[in-house]
């Protein structure tokens, strides 16, 4: 039975943490019967009908992912999404009803992780959350317990990625804002540096299904990468475009972990 924790299988023994779920959409029927499914496979799921009730119940708790209908009266799940990643280490997955393209990119640019289409099966949906989960930061007391022992560090010019603390420094220890869509990308190249890596290799690395959207997301997640770590986005140093082939991140030798 597959058992919905955060450790890997190699965690040495720590205990499991259940991982927390909410579900923000207005559809009653909808919405009771994903939260249904969720908990059945053994998470702890809370449901909100709307950005109003969903922002009461993060005043006073804590979630591990946000499943959020983009189209909701009053204030939409893009707007609510925007501002759970200002505030919160969550991983977002946006609903959107089938044929909207553009909420989809517009979600996937504000820092999704992961989207669905309306309709959907209740298995999408179980499967989406998993592998966001498998790219979810864990929870801040094993992180500080793994804090003493040694950690995977990359260094590339004036910035260290952390891979374990999933944390990247700049210049004076300043964090850089990056959003786990977009240090998943940049774990995948900084452990697989000096290598061309084509679209479907890098959307199979961070779980999606290789098809015309996922293409268009990896592109648009090595987009906002480059804002935050070239010096200029247009002419590249580190993350460069092999033309017809796909991506391949220059790390001069001797950096690493």
């Amino acid at each position: 039975m597959f058992i919905p924790n955060l450790l890997s299988a190699d965690s040495g023994g720590e205990s499991i943490v259940r991982a927390r779920i909410i579900i923000v959409e207005d559809e009653p029927d909808l919405r009771d019967a994903v939260a249904e499914y969720l908990g059945a496979a053994g998470y702890d799921v809370v449901t909100a009908e709307s950005a109003a009730a969903a922002r009461g119940l993060l005043d006073t708790q804590s979630f591990h992912i946000a499943i959020l209908d983009i189209a909701m009266p009053g204030e939409d799940g893009l707007s609510l999404g925007r501002w759970l990643r200002s505030k919160l280490p969550i991983g977002i997955i946006y609903a959107t009803a089938a044929g909207t393209a553009l909420d989809r990119i517009v979600g996937l640019e504000l820092g999704a992780d992961d989207y669905i289409v309306k309709p959907y099966e209740l298995r999408e949906v179980l499967a989406r959350v998993r592998s966001v989960l498998r790219r979810v930061p864990q929870p801040q007391e094993l992180q500080d317990k793994k804090a003493t022992t040694d950690r995977r560090a990359v260094t590339f010019g004036p910035f260290q990625a952390d891979l374990d603390g999933r944390m990247v420094t700049g210049a004076n220890g300043a964090v850089i804002d990056m959003a786990k869509s977009e240090f998943d990308v940049l774990e995948v190249f900084l452990t697989r540096a000096n290598r061309l890596l084509t679209r479907a290799a890098i959307s199979e690395a961070i779980g999606f299904t290789e098809d015309p959207e996922s293409s268009r997301a990896v592109d648009i997640r090595i987009m906002r990468l480059r804002k935050k770590i070239e010096t200029d986005p247009a002419n590249p140093k580190f993350l460069r475009t092999v033309r017809g082939e796909g991506y391949i991140f220059t790390l001069p030798t001797g950096d690493g972990n």
